[in-house]
């Protein structure tokens, strides 16, 4: 074979190689279980199916991170012993939750409290064997449970907490929060430009963007905005994108639960309608509680992408997620090249055939646009 016709074949072989590994590499994006259950449901976690586990949640003791009991000391070693079943697992701590970070804004006010804080956390990560943190502060600078301390220096502090962070955990720890997917908070709440740099990722909570305090109904976990509901996913990833923040930083929020509302008029099936909100459902009650023999029926909001679900007997309407919403919130992480997808929260799937086998199903087999 001539010289330069062997150059020319090598190059276009390794053209081919690349390509194809491009295309291989394309939907190898992050799956993340938020995980709020016991040390006993362990073992029936898909491990295979998740690249990150987040243990929910530790607290605040004086400046440092506390795991609360031994309770939940067992449940987080179960966690971590997943990883003989999936080797390349991460297992994060995670801080606060809704109502569990009371004291955050004062003890991150200052550099002692940033940096013992920052030290417990490597402490016991070492002491686990687990990966990293992830700050779930509801929220700084915009309030978040009533009666939480709030206040504009939150910002400023958070990126200098980050910072301590990372500092202090090095490159082999991973450092991740949750932000809240509702525009005021993306407007006011995180320098976000200031943190970027040292975070491995920035999960959006995209569900709850119609809430609990709510009167007026809506889809708590759109996918698309509508002329009725600007909140959405898309409207939170297209706004960091924007704004500068890489789309490889940004992991978008689904529900593995619904939000309901009573005393609906019927108009529109209950959609963008005033009422009180009753109660959340796990996915894992959908079959039953919301079965057309309840009085149920469903809807699908073709612009939003999202579903939800009307009793018209009962003046009942229910927001959620189903396979076919998460199906396209996964299609739309590939799309994006966002770094991936969570979800809160993993007890409240189904042992087989549910959310995280829909999530798992388009990630190993989707390609993207």
């Amino acid at each position: 074979m001539p010289k330069n016709l062997r150059v020319v074949l090598c190059v276009f072989l390794l053209v081919c190689a690349t390509s194809s590994s491009f295309s291989q590499s394309s939907n190898k994006f992050t799956v993340t279980a938020y995980y709020f259950g016991g040390p006993e449901r362990v073992d029936s976690i898909a491990a295979e199916k998740l690249t990150h586990i987040i243990f929910s949640f530790c607290h605040l003791k004086g400046n440092t991170l506390q795991v609360d009991n031994s309770r939940d000391a067992a449940t987080i070693t179960n966690l971590v012993a997943l990883k003989k079943r999936n080797p390349s697992l991460k297992v994060l701590l995670s801080l606060g939750g809704w109502g569990g970070c009371e004291p955050c804004s004062d003890v991150f006010s200052t550099e002692k409290g940033r940096k013992e804080f920052s030290q417990s956390v490597l402490q016991l990560n070492k002491f686990f064997n687990s990966d990293g943190i992830d700050l779930d502060w509801e929220y700084p600078v915009v309030e978040g449970y009533p009666g939480h301390k709030f206040g504009p220096t939150d910002k400023q502090n958070f990126t200098a907490l980050i910072k301590e962070l990372r500092k202090t955990l090095g490159p082999d720890y991973e450092i991740s929060f949750a932000a809240g997917g509702f525009q005021k908070f993306l407007e006011e709440a995180v320098a976000w430009k200031d943190v970027v740099a040292d975070v491995d990722r920035i999960n959006l909570m995209t569900y709850d963007l119609v809430n609990g305090y709510s009167t007026t109904t809506g889809h708590h976990t759109a996918l698309y905005s509508t002329p009725d509901q600007k909140e959405s996913t898309d409207n939170a990833v297209k706004y960091l994108i924007k704004i500068g923040i890489p789309a490889n930083k940004l992991v978008i929020g689904a529900a593995f639960y619904g939000r309901m509302w009573e005393n609906v008029a019927s108009a529109r099936n209950g959609l963008h309608q005033t009422g009180k909100f009753k109660k959340g459902i796990n996915y894992n009650k959908f079959n039953k509680d919301l079965s057309k023999e309840q009085g149920f029926v469903a809807y699908w909001d073709d612009v939003a992408k999202a579903p939800y679900a009307y009793n018209s007997e009962k003046k009942l309407f229910v927001t959620y997620d189903d396979k076919k919403s998460m199906e396209l919130k996964t299609k739309y992480v590939a799309d994006y090249k966002l770094n991936g997808i969570m979800f809160w929260e993993l007890t409240n799937d189904v042992y087989s055939g549910g959310l995280l086998d829909t999530i798992h199903g388009v990630k190993t087999t989707y390609k993207g646009k």
